[in-house]
């Protein structure tokens, strides 16, 4: 059982910030990170779709993502990097929980978007009618509703058996759209309005199953709110016909700037 490790890397980042004051303390600090087994798990938004830097695996892992730069600059004792693009809840439960070990400390996930559709939901959106899109949404917020807080329950709780000393932090989803905002083309007000609706409902249903687990989740909107497409100053890719792939997905400063800071709060 490794949880003292992990409650004394805590310690140590606040015993080091006071130190710091002094000049003294740092390699405290530094020690302590070393100890930490991370492992990363998760879908796209985890693994770093839109950042650019990708491992070259069909995973698309992204030195750029969130996972990436925590351990980049922390150090420690070993990172396992397990988010792969599309990745369903099933897929985490079938191919990346191995990383897991009675040894691991920290976790780090975000999945449920693509159980919902997320890929069909834009999809349909950007090439059907805004009745169509509507539609979608409302079959989506009904899968979230009725399948997806069980689906989330089986990988939480399969996550605390593989790791049960582990901190586990669940990452949620940003808002899509700044209304009101400078895109002048492309969806109606309405659609764009919906598709927001819509992730705070999965960021609501996923923030419930996660606290029901113990588990902290982190929530991205505040740190996207002014980084939303059509804001002049998006985090976030538009669809893009060339690299579709990427499409409603964060940038590298959405992966430094939104999901970082929202992952170190809550360690």
């Amino acid at each position: 059982m490794k949880m003292s490790r992990l409650v004394a890397f805590s310690s140590s980042l606040l015993l080091g910030a006071a130190l710091a004051l002094t000049g003294a303390g740092v390699a405290n600090a530094d020690s302590s990170a070393a100890a930490v087994d991370y492992v990363a798990l998760g879908d796209s938004y985890s693994s770093g779709v839109g950042a650019g830097s990708y491992d070259g695996s069909s995973c698309k892992r992204s030195s750029r993502a969130y996972p990436a730069l925590w351990a980049a600059a922390n150090s420690p004792s070993s990172f396992d990097f397990a988010a792969c693009s599309g990745a369903r809840t099933n897929d985490v439960t079938g191919g990346q929980l191995g990383r897991l070990n009675a040894s691991t400390d920290l976790v780090s996930i975000s999945i449920g978007g693509n159980d919902a559709g997320f890929a069909d939901v834009m999809t349909t959106c950007v090439l059907q009618s805004e009745a169509t899109c509507l539609n979608r949404i409302a079959t989506a917020r009904a899968y979230v509703d009725s399948t997806l807080p069980g689906r989330l329950d089986s990988v939480y709780s399969a996550i605390r058996s593989k790791a049960p000393s582990a901190q586990v932090v669940v990452l949620g989803y940003p808002r899509f759209y700044q209304l009101g905002g400078s895109c002048i083309a492309g969806l109606s007000e309405k659609e764009r309005s919906a598709i927001n609706g819509a992730s705070d409902h999965l960021n609501t249903a996923t923030a419930k199953r996660a606290a029901d687990h113990g588990f902290t989740f982190g929530d991205v909107r505040a740190t996207f709110t002014g980084h939303e497409i059509c804001s002049g100053n998006s985090w976030l890719h538009s669809v893009n016909w060339l690299n579709i792939g990427e499409s409603y997905h964060p940038t590298a400063a959405g992966q430094s700037g939104g999901y970082l800071p929202v992952f170190k709060s809550a360690l």
